[in-house]
Formats: C-alpha cells, sequence, structure tokens
C-alpha cells in the first residue's frame, strides 16, 4: 500500500484545541496534510494550516541549535508519530503541537464541513475519534493543560 508523508497540527488557543471536521473522511480531526516535493514539515504545516482554517501559528518545540557548519535549518520536534489509513493509501503523519497567533480570523475552506474548539473535557464526546482523543490527552499533557 502506498504511504504519503504528512504533518498534523494540535493547534490551541489558550485551553482549547482545534478540530476540524473533514469532507472525504467525515471525521473530527487536528488539522494537517501532504508534504509536497521541496517542502520541509515545518512549511508544509503551516501551509496545509493556512489553507484549511486562514490561522498563522507558531509551531512549538523548537530547535536551540545554532544554525553551524552544513545545517540550513533548524526544524521543530514533532510531539509523536505514526503510521495511519485513510482508506485508499497510508499516511506516516508527523505531530506537532502549535499556537494560533490569530484565532478570530479562523476560516474553514470547502475540504472541511465545520471546525470547533474543544477543552480537555471535550474529548469525550464519542464524535471525535479514539485516535484523535489518546493524541490529543498528550497535546493537552505538553501544553500544561
Amino acid at each position: 500500500m502506498k504511504t504519503d508523508l504528512v504533518v498534523t497540527g494540535y493547534i490551541f488557543d489558550k485551553d482549547k484545541l482545534l478540530l476540524i471536521h473533514h469532507n472525504k473522511l467525515n471525521k473530527w480531526l487536528p488539522v494537517g496534510g501532504h508534504i509536497e516535493k521541496d517542502e520541509t514539515p515545518d512549511e508544509a504545516l503551516a501551509r496545509e494550516i493556512k489553507e484549511e482554517t486562514n490561522l498563522d501559528i507558531e509551531i512549538l518545540n523548537k530547535s536551540k541549535i545554532p544554525l553551524e557548519g552544513n545545517t540550513k535549518k533548524n526544524l521543530s520536534t514533532p510531539f509523536y508519530v505514526n503510521v495511519h489509513s485513510v482508506g485508499d493509501h497510508d499516511h506516516c503523519s508527523f505531530f506537532y503541537i502549535c499556537k494560533a497567533l490569530n484565532p478570530a480570523q479562523l476560516k474553514i475552506n470547502d475540504e472541511l464541513r465545520g471546525s470547533k474548539w474543544v477543552s480537555k473535557s471535550d474529548l469525550h464526546d464519542d464524535s471525535i475519534p479514539s485516535d484523535v482523543k489518546h493524541i490529543a490527552l498528550q497535546a493537552f499533557e505538553l501544553m500544561k493543560l
């Protein structure tokens, strides 16, 4: 089966996490998408989030190692990585914790059916897939919320 590299952002505004309702998959999910040719994961994440939600983000967990020698860019470290099925192919996803810089500007595109900001206690909702819940709980813990 084909496996694509993708990025996923668990985007926070204060103590709330953004979930979107994806049209194709018909599920509540965090925002994300495919890494394009010649694109870093950080660039892909910022692009996908902007395209799908109009949000600007700060990716947390950036490297503090100086740019020296042959290093061109320091990239953020994912807090989780997995391979999951999206039906006709698999995704190898790098998961990041992000902070929304302009949450009032949230506007979803046509790929999405809806959006909602959820608290940690809202994760018990049966409409949220179990894998999304478990990863979100880890993100909340890392954010100390």
